[in-house]
């Protein structure tokens, strides 16, 4: 019998791995907060996973294995059949001549070992604890390419469409792609992901089977199939015995045919902590004092695929409770937020009617999915000027460029400069793995690049002989030296001297030079304070950030 969150939180106090006063908190905001303990001690940084697997082990009277630095070579973990390994969850870590070390997290269920006694007849079983996350990331040696699988589908003849759909929906998951690209070319479709924000040639379906394909996605997301020459959107949900997803789909005519984008879509939304998203200390006193205002306009604004959702749902988080109202309207619902009333966009439900209805349902806090237009940005500043506390997305490059765009969109300065709270820019660079990481200087270029601005290299010491971190490539990272994403941050807070400015109807060098003087850091330079720490690259913030 697996134990329960509960259980693991009892044997984290006994083994003095957490106090008293840190479990009493957790337990309580997990049940505020509708989530297990476990989950509210990870995401709120009050234990880490290695510590976590290693009391657990301690409890069972076991060794720790960790997954996540000491990877087991393919041939290795092949050793178990797939079957057996994924039915116990269980993987093979280590091996001598006389002796086997089998990773699990149930290591009270009697079965492994008789299991096991039927593979390894001559060697001695030893089991070690690993964290379950771990031993499914080791899982995908057990894939074969997309292509391979594709030939052999295609070669049984039996549902071919929908079986292929499958197939490359487990890849997708089990490489924590975002999107999914169905790209037609001449004589056959291109299948990529996009993980980590790079997107990756996955494999390649002949171009006889795409149509059939397209129209599956089509039928399964409520789309017409009798349409080829006008975009079209939609959401489907797949309920698989493998687990249920939700997607956001998205079909465009192309010259070679018809291509199709799947958005995965988060069924619940994680309690992430301001730390673990990124934000500095300094940042999260600011954005802890603008959240807890009664009333006012908190922005999150970047490109498609920043982050802001996540950022936005963990503010929401901060201040979720069962004493206030908290209700959405959105396009689609992309995370679930337990203890919030969230309405999806739809032709019956407009943006700007569903908000006008919203402000009507007696709401403390309104979450409003994006700011596209001028309705919607007249009626949202409203309702923030009527004693409301709004959290919207806004597509835009930087903090400053903000203020001079709804104005454009006919939101009034003095309306503005009264409700706008707190503005956060943001973009997601990708995190050095920390299997592969190793330490070396910076190179000549990036110093080279970096010296163009004397202020920056003096602000941050950077020298020629400055030690950097860099991913070498690993299994673990699938040989890219990055697994994760870290975001960078700019901070705008709405100070008394930045309102003023807003009445003037400034340009966005007028409100970023104001910003300056109060000190508001750049992208580019919280960038350069997090390759310090040691999360991501040059190559990385030069991708994602313009330098200052």
């Amino acid at each position: 019998m697996k134990i329960t969150p509960a259980q693991i939180g009892k044997i984290l106090l006994k083994g003095s791995y957490i106090s008293q006063t840190d479990f009493d908190m957790a337990t309580s905001e997990a049940k505020k907060r509708r989530v297990d303990l476990i989950q509210y001690l990870l995401s709120a940084n009050i234990i880490n996973k290695n510590l976590l697997g290693q009391a657990m082990a301690e409890h069972f009277d076991l060794p720790y294995a960790d997954l996540g630095k000491n990877i087991p070579a393919p041939e290795q973990v092949l050793k178990i059949p797939e079957k057996i390994a994924k039915k116990y969850n269980i993987a093979l870590f280590s091996e001598t001549d006389k002796q086997i070390t089998i990773s699990t997290c149930d290591p009270e269920n009697k079965e492994i070992i008789q299991a096991l006694k039927k593979i390894f007849k001559e060697k001695k079983i030893q089991l070690a604890y690993s964290v379950q996350e771990d031993i499914q990331g080791v899982f995908t040696n057990y894939r074969t390419t997309l292509d391979t699988r594709f030939g052999k589908i295609i070669k049984s003849q039996n549902q071919i469409a929908p079986t292929i759909i499958d197939e490359i929906l487990k890849d997708a998951l089990s490489f924590n792609a975002s999107d999914i690209h169905f790209e037609p070319q001449e004589k056959e479709a291109l299948i990529r992901f996009r993980v980590d924000g790079i997107l990756e040639e996955a494999g390649r379906i002949d171009k006889s089977y795409y149509a059939n394909i397209v129209n599956r996605i089509k039928i399964l997301a409520l789309l017409r199939i009798d349409e080829h020459s006008v975009t079209q959107d939609g959401a489907l949900r797949f309920n698989e015995s493998w687990g249920k997803i939700d997607l956001r789909v998205s079909i465009v005519p192309t010259v070679y045919g018809e291509k199709v984008v799947l958005r995965i879509l988060s069924q619940h939304v994680g309690i992430l902590s301001l730390d673990s998203i990124g934000f500095s200390a300094h940042d999260q006193a600011i954005i802890t004092k603008s959240v807890h205002r009664p009333f006012g306009m908190i922005l999150a604004v970047g490109p498609t695929g920043s982050g802001k959702t996540v950022t936005i749902y963990s503010l929401i988080n901060l201040i979720n409770n069962s004493r206030i109202n908290i209700t959405s309207i959105e396009d689609p619902v992309e995370c679930v937020i337990h203890g919030a009333n969230q309405i999806q966009v739809t032709k019956h439900i407009p943006f700007a009617r569903g908000l006008r209805s919203i402000v009507r349902q007696d709401p403390d806090v309104i979450l409003v999915g994006e700011i596209r237009d001028r309705e919607t940005a007249e009626i949202a500043v409203n309702a923030a000027l009527s004693g409301h506390l709004l959290f919207s997305t806004f597509h835009a490059n930087n903090t400053s460029t903000v203020v001079s765009r709804l104005i454009d969109m006919g939101v009034e300065p003095f309306i503005l400069a009264s409700t706008l709270e707190l503005i956060i820019s943001q973009r997601l660079a990708r995190r050095i793995c920390v299997s592969c990481r190793y330490s070396s200087t910076i190179s000549k270029d990036e110093f080279q690049k970096i010296s163009a601005n004397k202020k920056l290299l003096k602000q941050f010491g950077f020298t020629k002989n400055t030690m950097l971190y860099r991913g070498k490539g690993c299994p673990a990272c699938n040989h890219t030296g990055y697994k994760g994403r870290v975001a960078l941050f700019e901070i705008l807070p709405a100070s008394p001297a930045i309102r003023q400015k807003i009445l003037e109807n400034p340009s966005a060098e007028e409100i970023w030079a104001e910003a300056r003087k109060e000190g508001v850091r750049s992208l580019f330079e919280d960038g350069l304070e997090k390759i310090k720490l040691g999360l991501t690259t040059f190559e990385e913030l030069f991708r994602v950030a313009a330098i200052d």
